[in-house]
């Protein structure tokens, strides 16, 4: 998120990003009777922990939760977040900070978390937004805390420092939040979470039809056991699977073969779905996931060859295989680092021939028994992509 707009730092104040950012989860103001929020799930994970696993992926030094009862601590197994109790609050942390306070009924991305630690700031200086979620910068930390662990809920929080703090305008966007009133609010805070997984590498008909078949199962699965892992397997089994019905020219069988393409291509965006949901992201996972992709696409382009040969009588098509396999590899080979980690993308046209929509394409060929002529659009078009990626390497160091 950028600043909506510049800061007005007191006279004097000076104005710098913070040495270490500590983030404290605050009890909210809730309603008489209302369940703890931070115990509520949200995407398949109870919010207390979501918050404390969004907290770790953007980079806070320290984590601190105050008022954790037996419950809580439970909900925090495996996590760095520690208990903020009255008496011992000065202890995390005595030097310089910025204090992130936040309540336990926000569900954050973690961007918008990173946002808050770098945001520039005036010493000295309140920020605190509609949600009740407060900025402050300090040389002493530790009174902050201590009022963090005394204080009740969120408002009175909010009041205590008002006393002591001046205060400026909200800097950031307050999109990378959605605070959660009460438990009807949860379907809308999973649906603002879905939508906020789209990745920056997106072909037209993949944000507009695949993602959301795949969101809405997602959605589905994050409360259940199974893994992002998991998903990667069944995902490219399901792709192996369609391969071999390319080895017929039979329409039936070819666009039997597609549409188990298209059903491995929407799966495919499930198991990274369900890793940024819940915080389950690893290098091992994502070159799984990519690699997997890729052996899928390997495997269909040798089957339509083969299927192409026997059907001409001929061994020529077997060339066309192969330069599209040893293309789609050598592409891959070199994409892997920016694909597999969803960098930014240097290249529009680069980013554009990436894209998996080209299963469309096969799917209509498919249907008229014709998958061969995509085999030989893709024996050309697969090593210009390369070539075209390779010259770009050598241009800007690497495509990545």
């Amino acid at each position: 998120m950028s600043p909506a707009q510049s800061p007005s730092p007191a006279v004097g104040a000076t104005v710098r990003r913070a040495a270490a950012g500590v983030l404290v989860v605050v009890s909210p103001v809730g309603e008489p009777g209302e369940a703890v929020p931070g115990r509520r799930i949200v995407g398949g994970l109870p919010l207390l922990r979501r918050i404390v696993l969004a907290a770790t992926a953007a980079g806070y030094d320290r984590i601190l939760v105050a008022h954790a009862d037996h419950d809580a601590a439970e909900l925090l197994e495996g996590t760095s977040a520690i208990a903020l109790l009255p008496g011992v609050a000065a202890a995390p942390s005595p030097h310089p900070a910025r204090v992130v306070i936040l309540p336990a009924n926000v569900v954050p991305q973690a961007a918008w978390l990173r946002a808050l630690m770098e945001m520039p700031a005036a010493a000295g200086t309140l920020y605190v937004d509609s949600s009740l979620t407060l900025v402050v910068e300090t040389e002493k930390p530790a009174g902050i805390l201590a009022a963090a662990a005394r204080c009740e809920s969120a408002g009175a929080l909010v009041a205590e420092l008002r006393r002591t703090f001046a205060e400026d305008a909200w800097l950031l966007d307050p999109d990378g939040r959605f605070p959660l009133v009460t438990s009807r609010d949860v379907d809308g805070a999973e649906t603002w979470l879905l939508r906020s997984l789209i990745k920056q590498r997106e072909g037209f008909m993949s944000r507009h039809v695949e993602r959301r078949i795949s969101l809405a199962v997602t959605r589905r699965l994050a409360a259940g056991p199974i893994t992002p892992n998991a998903m990667t397997i069944l995902s490219a089994a399901i792709g192996l699977a369609s391969a071999p019905f390319f080895l017929s020219a039979s329409p039936v069988w070819q666009l039997t073969g597609a549409l188990l393409l298209l059903t491995h291509s929407i799966l495919d965006g499930c198991d990274g779905e369900l890793a940024r949901l819940k915080f389950m992201q690893s290098p091992r996972g994502a070159m799984l996931d990519y690699w997997g992709d890729n052996l899928v696409h390997v495997a269909v382009f040798t089957c339509i060859a083969i299927g192409w040969s026997l059907a001409v009588g001929a061994a020529w098509p077997l060339i066309a295989g192969a330069v599209s396999v040893a293309a789609t590899l050598g592409s891959a080979a070199l994409m892997f680092e920016r694909t597999a980690h969803d960098r930014a993308p240097i290249d529009g046209v680069i980013d554009a021939l990436a894209s998996r929509d080209f299963v469309y394409i096969l799917l209509v060929l498919s249907a008229f028994g014709k998958a061969p002529w995509f085999l030989a659009v893709t024996a050309v078009g697969t090593p210009i992509f390369l070539l075209f990626a390779l010259w770009l390497d050598g241009r800007r160091g690497r495509v990545r």
